[in-house]
Formats: structure tokens, sequence, C-alpha cells
């Protein structure tokens, strides 16, 4: 029979009672325990009343009277144990929904539930203390993240972006808001998280240009497995190298060629004073005219490069203040005169920067946009262009040309290149230097829709001035 799963063995009476016990819950055998220790008394007291020679009216006054002050004596019983238990029970609910305010009163007294009253309390001030550690360290944690200069994006299981840093909103060209919950697919940065190990590249990403070195690892929060994806920009640091390295080597050729050249022009004049009192033939006069005419020209001209490469090495940092872009892309386009430079019209917008060397980087580039359209390898001059456009954390004032376009962009940023005929070859790493000092960008690129080049300025723009 103990095979047959339709079996059910016969159970007695006391195991069916043992069975109704176990099912009652602890409030209920609470009270029924405080009844049954108090009924004995109650039949004891109600055995001499109704055994003794007492009136019948007086008799069930009194066992009214017994029976009332058992039940209300039992029911305060049960109040005396089973309210310490609910209130315990509140107190370590609050606990588990991580609420630390509540305090149980009675911690005071010397007894068993005042002593569990108390280490609930100290339980809740301990877990308190932690909670506000840990809310200050993840505090900390996130303006760290937010502030340093590398691109932190973390995405969870489905790759979908959970957290981005102000790095990460830069880079990408949105702001977080916009950019939480998509894919890592739909970001343009699957790839990288595919890659078997940390690598650097070259690419374009929508708020950026340069070379980047990109790692990722895997972290758990709450028990569940995220990714963490890193992007360093190389760029900037690279070109902070090269900088100063031209800065150095600048200030060494500066100092060597002044030395030089300045013995060397006041050699050349008085040799020229001198040549004119000296009875010389007429022809060898004139040739030695000429040749010292020529040394001073050349003295000139290097005094002239050593200065402005000068201005290279001596850049001072920006003083800010609140810019209007609109009047000075107008501005800057009015100063040129060769050119009719057409300004299209963007949205009202300010940014915190110095006028004077954001004017001068815009008068930088549209001189070589003019240049560019004019070059003499084309049929006819070609036409500038000059505009703005904003998104969410930046303001990118470009420049259309319709000249050769670049044919190596290689070299466009090496101080002592130029393509140009009389160029210093500083025009565009200064510029780019006064926008990187502004936390900004500087790109040049061919353009896509027809021959020519566009230059694109992107700096950071001042939010509430911008969006209201």
């Amino acid at each position: 029979m103990a095979s047959d799963p339709t079996y059910q063995p016969v159970r007695g009476p006391v195991a069916r009672a043992l069975d109704k016990r176990i099912k009652l819950n602890f409030d209920t055998r609470i009270l029924l325990m405080t009844l049954l220790i108090s009924l004995p008394g109650a039949v004891v007291a109600e055995l001499f009343l109704w055994l003794g020679n007492h009136s019948v009216e007086l008799k069930w006054t009194v066992t009214l009277f017994i029976a009332l002050a058992w039940m209300i004596g039992s029911s305060m019983l049960h109040a005396q144990v089973v309210r310490p238990m609910q209130t315990l029970s509140n107190m370590v609910a609050a606990i588990r929904e991580e609420d630390f305010s509540f305090r149980l009163r009675g911690a005071g007294r010397e007894d068993s539930l005042a002593d569990l009253i108390y280490e609930i309390n100290s339980l809740a001030m301990r877990l308190q203390q932690q909670k506000v550690s840990e809310l200050e360290a993840t505090a900390l944690l996130k303006k760290v993240m937010m502030e340093i200069d590398v691109a932190v994006f973390t995405f969870d299981q489905q790759q979908r972006l959970r957290i981005v840093n102000r790095a990460g909103e830069q880079l990408m060209g949105r702001i977080a808001p916009r950019m939480l919950g998509l894919t890592a697919e739909e970001l343009g940065l699957q790839e990288f998280l595919q890659s078997p190990g940390p690598q650097t590249v070259q690419m374009t990403f929508p708020g950026k240009h340069g070379r980047w070195a990109i790692s990722h690892t895997e972290f758990r929060e709450n028990g569940v497995p995220h990714q963490l994806l890193i992007i360093s920009d190389l760029s900037r640091a690279l070109r902070e190298e090269e900088r100063q390295a031209w800065q150095r080597l600048i200030r060494v050729l500066g100092h060597e060629l002044n030395n030089s050249l300045a013995p060397i022009k006041s050699i050349a004049g008085t040799l020229g004073s001198l040549t004119g009192r000296a009875a010389l033939p007429e022809d060898v006069a004139q040739d030695m005219q000429q040749g010292l005419r020529v040394i001073e020209n050349r003295v000139e001209s290097l005094n002239r490069f050593m200065q402005a490469y000068t201005r290279l090495a001596r850049m001072p940092a920006p003083t800010r203040g609140r810019l209007d872009i609109g009047p000075l892309v107008q501005r800057a386009a009015s100063l040129e005169r060769r050119l009719p430079v057409k300004t299209l019209e963007g949205p009202p917008v300010t940014i915190d920067a110095d006028p004077d060397q954001i004017e001068q980087v815009l008068i930088n580039l549209i001189r070589n946009a003019v240049d560019a359209s004019l070059d003499p390898a084309l049929k006819h001059p070609g036409s500038v262009e000059i505009g703005w456009r904003t998104n969410a954390r930046s303001v990118e004032v470009f420049i259309l040309d319709e000249g050769p376009g670049l044919l190596n962009s290689d070299n466009l940023f090496v101080p002592f290149f130029t393509t140009k005929h009389g160029g210093s070859g500083i025009g565009l790493i200064l510029s780019r230097q006064i926008a990187e000092a502004h936390g900004g960008v500087l790109q040049l690129t061919n353009r896509s829709d027809r021959t020519g080049c566009e230059a694109v300025l992107a700096l950071p723009i001042t939010y509430d001035a911008a969006f209201g």
C-alpha cells in the first residue's frame, strides 16, 4: 500500500488536533495560551461561588464579572506579548527597506526586551552610518568620474548604456539623457566591447577626431555583470608634448638667430656707408650696394620670421568673458576685403571665451579659405561661407571654401610647414592652440558635396545662455 500514490494513512484524533494546532498563527497561539493559563483560577472561583450559600442573582453577577475579567486580562497579557513583536517587526521591515530613521523606545530598562530594543537601535544606527558613508563615497566617485578628461561608458547585460560621464558626452556629441538606454551598436561602440584587449585607433567620433586609447573590462553591480568602456584622447597629450618641444626649439633658435642677425645687420649698414664713400668703380659699387641691401632685407625677413614664431611660443592664457558668437562671426567676415564672405546665420548662442583670441582664429581661417578660393590654379575664384551651429554641448563655427581642397592633411598643424608663398606656417597651429586652450577642437577636412575645404572650430557652450 505504501507504493500506491493514492494511499492516505488514517490519522487519529490526536494527530488531527496537532495539525490544527500547528496551523494556528503566533498571535492566536499566544491568545489561547493566556486564556488557558487563567482558566483554572476562573473555574475554581466559580466552583466556590456556586457551592456556597449565595443568591442566584449574586452568583450570575459574579460569574459575569469573572468571565469579563478573565477575557480582559487575557487580552491585556496577549497585547503585552504581541505588540512589542509587531513593533520589532516594523522596525526590521524599515531596516530591510533601508529606512534607518526609526528608533524604538524602552531601551533603557534592564530586561530582555529592553536589551533586544537596544541592539536593534544600535544596528539601525550602524547601518545608517554605513549608508551615509556609502552615499558619500558613491557621490565622490561620480564627481571624479564626471570631471576626469577620459570618456567612461558602462553597459548592462543587454549592452545598453547605463552611465556616461561628461567627457563621454563631448565625445559622442550628445547629452546623457539622449544616450542612456541606447545599445552599444546604436552608439557605434559595439566593436570596442568585442575587441580582445586594449587598442589604439585613429578615428573620428561624432564630437571629436583624434588618436584614442580604448580599453574595456567587466564588473558586477548587485551581482549582475556589466561592461566598462574607457576611451582616452592621446592626441591632445601628444600635441602638448609636441608643442612644448617646438617652443623649446623656437626659444633656442630665436636666441641664436637674434644674437647673429643684429651684428650682421649692423655690419651690412656700415659696409654700405663705407662703400658709398669709397672711390670704387661704378659697377663694383652697384654690386656691393645691391648685395648689402639683399643682406639687410634677408636679415629683416628672418627677424620677422622669428618674431612670428616667438608669438607661438609665448601664447598667453585666454582672458575669458561672455562672448556672443553671431556678432563675432559677422565682424570677422567683414574684415576680409578680397572676396565677399557670406554669413550663414545660426541660433543665438553665448560662450565663455577670450574675444580677441577667438576672433584671431576666425580671421586666420577666413584668410586661409579666401587664399584657397583665389588659388591661381582655379579657372574661376570660388566663394567663401561662414556660419555656426549648435549641439548639446558645443557651438561649431564652420568656414567653407571652394578651393582645391586638402592634398595632404598630415602636416597641417606642423610648425614651419606651409604651402602658401610667403606663409609663415604658424596660422593653423596657433589657431588650434587657442581652440584647445578654450577646451575646444579645430578640424579641417575636405568637403563632401564639392571641391573645397571645411574648417570647423568647436567650442564649449555656456548652457544657460544657449538654452534658456
